[in-house]
């Protein structure tokens, strides 16, 4: 990997800054391949997933993949443009703009639940920003890694260098003397990884997790809030760093919410875990994770509802149905570890109060869900709580938006990409003050005792 990431580095020199033109064509030479290579993508991701809907990956991969290609490459050249600043009086003629300047060649850390989306949404950004890149893959989408690894070479042999491994290739892949490093993955690799790359000094842009929480309010349309957060969740059987990971709910609506989800979930998927629509989870390790987290919580009294009337679970197939866990205590796995499947706890509150409080008093969450019409209240939430993204009245959906920055906060992570934040993100902002033949600065020189350089100093600090 040294000689590799060398090798690009070395290419990187020898064009440092590629002009519009050639990175608008690295980005269409990315659209043409996830287009070409579409289908046999999302036929390896459902084999890497045992199972996972053709169309969801379609949904959740393929398209919005596509379109922020088409957004990187609308907008690259306006992005590019110096940007003048001001220049104060004192220092004048003169004129300050900025470059926004490539880095170099930037490390990617995909992870295991968006093989596709994870890989090529920072490798975009790295490319429209005139970068470099070498991606490492998750060892636990062989399959995916192979269709990734086959297009990549084909459409961009020069651009891009694609790593496979175990952990231990992960670690060494932190430790590279990478311009910049992103990581996508959980908070736990996340610190290991920030700690590899500070031996090198590499900036790092972490995208982790989090217990990200879904507020209903009183006011809100049950039918339409169970709905649009039961999709978040049960997409790709939950295993989003952005799914609602539980739920505030007004204690006088638990009956309903729970008829709601029952009935939407049979509307989503009419033959339950069974059908192809709904997605597996990913290996039987982290299966039995999540079988684990309900025996505890059934073991200390929770109450545990399975929306899959027909049949809750297929353990040879890795398919969990969405369950709503309730009354869970809080020492409870569900409450103090992030989720990241179709297990939804609820808590339930007297007071909006009471759900702001609860959620400051955890770490501060990728994503915020508040379902609720009323203007007031949703200035209040988001004024008092902090979280990475917010979404009122639907889930998942700001991610997809490419004209905002994408990033966590604090335990959830730093930095942000999507659009042009990915772009200011694997670029140099390069400040440059410029004078012509006449300084004004000459008037300060030394010495210091002269009567113009007095008359400048009173003048200046009157």
């Amino acid at each position: 990997m040294k000689q590799q990431l060398a090798q690009l580095k070395q290419q990187y020199s020898q064009q440092p800054y590629p002009d519009a033109a050639k990175r608008i064509q690295w980005l269409q030479a990315l659209d043409k391949a996830i287009r070409q290579y579409s289908d046999k993508l999302c036929q390896a991701i459902s084999i890497d997933f045992s199972h996972r809907s053709l169309d969801e990956s379609r949904l959740l991969e393929v398209m919005p993949s596509l379109s922020g290609i088409a957004y990187q490459i609308k907008h690259v050249k306006r992005w590019m443009k110096l940007k003048k600043r001001k220049v104060h009086y004192s220092y004048l003629p003169a004129s300050n703009y900025i470059l926004p300047q490539p880095l170099g060649v930037v490390g990617i850390i995909v992870p295991w639940n968006y093989p596709l989306f994870l890989a090529v949404g920072p490798l975009m950004a790295a490319l429209a920003a005139g970068n470099k890149a070498m991606l490492k893959l998750s060892e636990f989408t062989p399959a995916t890694n192979k269709v990734i690894k086959e297009m990549l070479a084909h459409f961009l042999p020069d651009q891009v260098i694609v790593i496979e491994g175990d952990a231990q290739v992960a670690a060494d892949f932190s430790s590279l003397a990478f311009d910049h490093l992103l990581f996508t993955g959980s908070s736990h690799i996340g610190k290991k990884v920030m700690q590899a790359a500070a031996a090198n000094l590499t900036p790092v842009t972490l995208e982790l997790g989090g217990k990200s929480p879904a507020i209903i309010s009183k006011d809100a349309n049950i039918v339409s809030a169970v709905q649009r957060l039961l999709f978040g969740k049960t997409a790709n059987a939950g295993q989003t760093c952005v799914a609602p990971d539980y739920v505030l709910l007004p204690r006088q609506q638990l009956d309903t919410f729970i008829q709601q989800a029952q009935r939407c979930f049979e509307q989503f998927y009419p033959r339950g875990v069974r059908g192809e629509d709904y997605s597996a989870v990913i290996n039987q390790q982290q299966f039995s994770r999540l079988q684990a987290y309900l025996t505890e919580a059934a073991n200390k009294q929770a109450e545990i509802i399975s929306l899959d009337k027909q049949n809750w679970q297929q353990a040879s197939q890795q398919k969990l149905a969405p369950q709503l866990v309730i009354n869970a205590p809080l020492d409870c796995a569900v409450w103090q570890q992030e989720i990241f499947g179709p297990i939804l706890p609820i808590m339930l509150y007297d007071t909006i109060e009471q759900a702001i409080e609860f959620i400051n008093q955890q770490p501060r969450p990728l994503a915020l869900y508040l379902f609720s019409s009323n203007k007031t209240l949703q200035q209040q939430i988001m004024q008092q709580t902090h979280a990475g993204g917010v979404c009122i009245n639907d889930t998942l959906m700001h991610v997809g938006q490419d004209d905002l920055p994408f990033g966590g906060i604090g335990p959830s992570g730093m930095g942000a990409y999507h659009g042009e934040a990915g772009f200011l993100t694997f670029s140099h902002q390069k400040a440059i003050h410029k004078k012509g033949r006449f300084s004004s600065g000459s008037f300060i020189y030394p010495p210091f005792k002269r009567g113009l350089f007095q008359l400048i100093m009173k003048w200046l600090l009157r």
